[in-house]
């Protein structure tokens, strides 16, 4: 007779706090890295002690790491939290937030007008009903082209985090240090700037799903790049501006305080950082 394995405290496990629908509703992830429900509901469940020592942690911090064991923790659903789209990644922060902590997050605000500095509470629930879908379903039409854009995935963006992080520490270390000819200062400065702009270009590359020029699309990746990188400038600021219009549609609306001292109303930009968004 086989042995009852059972853990008698499993009754003691952590629930699901809180379900959300995905901005993306699912679409945008690649085959068998999301196990979606039947209602669409993603189940969120609270941190546990790990996930927030791990949110701590300068080097998981830096390299992503500690953001996709987030999101493998406290979504299980999602298989691979690298391949999780970039219009989802609000969201899952924000419903994990409710999850673990409550709906209401405390902000330190200053008053433009008066200076005054106040504590402002947020409600996330209302974060999450604010939220508007980026549009990634629209393509653009150049001359005889339609080019469609995808959203970055985690992996996509955390890579492109690190690589502009290193080069702005590599600039400021670069202008600050002494005894060093100002010829070489310029050099290192100019090797810096070169390798953020080639990861504008990337990241650009990686947000066009694919070109269609005469009814054939064009998916391959070595052809897009080769593409991007010798149009125009004018086609090329088409291009850019069309995914910062598409990207500033999804990003979080910022919050409309009074100040309580001088009864001012302004806007606070929101926005949600691994670094202080859960302590």
């Amino acid at each position: 007779m086989a042995e009852n394995t059972s853990n008698p405290l499993q009754k003691y496990f952590r629930q699901p706090a809180i379900y959300v629908v995905l901005p993306s509703e699912g679409r945008h992830y690649p085959p068998g890295t999301l196990d979606m429900p039947t209602n669409g509901e993603i189940p969120i469940y609270p941190m546990t002690a790990m996930d927030e020592i791990i949110s701590r942690t300068p080097d998981a911090l830096f390299n992503g790491s500690a953001v996709a064991q987030l999101f493998k923790s406290c979504v299980p659903n999602i298989k691979d939290p690298w391949a999780v789209p970039q219009i989802d990644i609000d969201m899952l922060f924000t419903a994990i937030r409710i999850a673990s902590y409550g709906q209401d997050l405390e902000l330190t605000v200053t008053c433009p007008k008066c200076s005054e500095v106040q504590d402002y509470t947020v409600d996330l629930r209302q974060v999450i009903d604010q939220y508007t879908i980026a549009d990634y379903e629209t393509a653009l039409t150049l001359e005889d082209l339609v080019i469609a854009f995808r959203p970055l995935n985690y992996h996509e963006i955390s890579k492109s985090a690190q690589v502009q992080f290193a080069q702005q520490k590599k600039l400021q270390m670069t202008s600050q240090a002494e005894g060093v000819a100002d010829e070489d200062k310029l050099k290192a400065m100019s090797e810096a700037l070169t390798e953020v702009t080639k990861m504008t270009m990337t990241t650009m590359v990686e947000s066009i799903a694919s070109v269609v020029v005469n009814g054939q699309p064009v998916t391959d990746r070595v052809q897009i790049n080769d593409f991007i990188t010798n149009i125009d400038r004018t086609m090329y600021g088409k291009i850019r501006d069309h995914l910062t219009k598409i990207r500033q549609t999804g990003e979080m609306k910022p919050l409309s305080i009074t100040c309580k001292d001088c009864e001012h109303q302004f806007e606070q930009p929101f926005t949600l950082d691994m670094t202080n968004f859960f302590v």
